[in-house]
């Protein structure tokens, strides 16, 4: 056995002592000084390295890399890249997501599979349909974003921001052309292509997208 098996060993059953739960250790790789809460369970094939803070009762992998990040209580990371993300409590991730540095994510936010986030902060209970990027975003709470949405951040020279406020409804496969704001409880259709700023309340749909009728406002939760 060498060194490193022997250092990788004396620091996976310090955390099974101190109540994490530990699926095949001899194939998760934890650095020294990582912080775990007890009752979580860490599955095979996965990594967490540099300042990690990870809670209590989380299940984390397997086959998951978790880097520099901060994750709350009761947060499940399936087959996922986390590097430079903090993740507030009761969040949802993956499989096959990457949340990069810059990326927070608000309670009981959900993360669907192959969603790419960065430099981005979601509000409580945001839900990321699969196959999106969401970049240079802030997104308000309980928003619902569409499966195929794209944040189109990069105009060639510049990253621009795009700010969606909260009770929104982005329909599947959007892209939102930044700079851009979208209003409280706005909704966008199916395939729409976001040039300009959207009202609060308002439909808007099209290749580009216009408004076609304002909505009833939705009464907060």
């Amino acid at each position: 056995m060498t060194k490193f098996d022997k250092i990788k060993r004396r620091i996976n059953k310090m955390h099974m002592t101190h109540g994490v739960v530990l699926i095949d250790s001899s194939s998760i790789y934890i650095d020294p000084h990582i912080e775990i809460g007890k009752g979580t369970t860490v599955w095979p094939n996965t990594y967490i390295r540099g300042d990690v803070n990870i809670g209590e009762n989380c299940e984390i992998g397997p086959n998951t890399i978790i880097q520099e990040s901060k994750i709350g209580d009761r947060c499940k990371i399936w087959m996922s890249v986390l590097d430079g993300a903090i993740v507030d409590d009761d969040v949802n991730i993956g499989p096959f997501s990457h949340l990069r540095k810059g990326v927070r994510l608000g309670k009981g936010a959900q993360i669907g599979s192959f969603v790419e986030v960065k430099n981005s902060v979601l509000g409580f209970g945001v839900k990321v349909g699969h196959y999106s990027y969401i970049g240079d975003a802030t997104i308000g709470e309980y928003t619902n974003i569409g499966a195929g949405t794209l944040t189109c951040n990069y105009d060639g020279e510049k990253k621009h921001s795009t700010e969606i406020g909260k009770y929104a409804f982005i329909g599947a496969d959007t892209k939102l052309v930044a700079p851009l704001k979208i209003g409280d409880g706005a909704r966008t259709g199916a395939g729409a292509i976001v040039t300009k700023d959207v009202p609060d309340d308002t439909l808007v749909v099209g290749m580009p997208a216009r408004a076609i009728r304002k909505l009833e406002k939705r009464k907060n939760k």
